[in-house]
């Protein structure tokens, strides 16, 4: 089995999502860690989050920013947690681990985003078969 410790160190993971076909979709986006845990931060109308909640099941692979691959992948569960607390906290940590390069991220998806709510979720990653 593959060490969780491979995502030590990393800005981004590649997280594998599944349509109803079951045609996989990959997306690098950047992540946080948190007791066990991989915290994702996304917009709630993005495709990754209406694909998993109809399907929880994903694969995780650590990644550089465009997605190449620099890891095994895992498989692992993921649940989106919509409470203010949740989001709040994932964006905290994410700008503390990514530093200013999260920032800029931040003002251009505001400018981008002009009125369309721009609701955003977290994403929990957690790996049931961890030892």
């Amino acid at each position: 089995m593959t060490s969780f410790t491979q995502f030590d160190n990393e800005a981004f993971v590649s997280i594998e999502t599944f349509r109803k076909t079951g045609a996989g979709v990959r997306t690098p986006i950047w992540f946080a860690e948190l007791d066990g845990q991989l915290l994702l931060w996304t917009d709630v109308h993005s495709g990754k989050v209406k694909r998993i909640r109809n399907n929880p099941h994903v694969n995780i692979a650590p990644c550089k920013r465009f997605g190449d691959i620099t890891g095994d992948w895992v498989p692992a569960q993921a649940s989106i947690d919509e409470t203010p607390a949740a989001v709040a906290e994932t964006e905290a940590l994410l700008r503390r681990k990514i530093g200013i390069g999260f920032v800029l991220f931040r003002i251009i998806d505001k400018a981008r985003d002009r009125g369309r709510g721009g609701r955003r979720v977290c994403i929990r990653i957690s790996f049931p078969d961890q030892k």
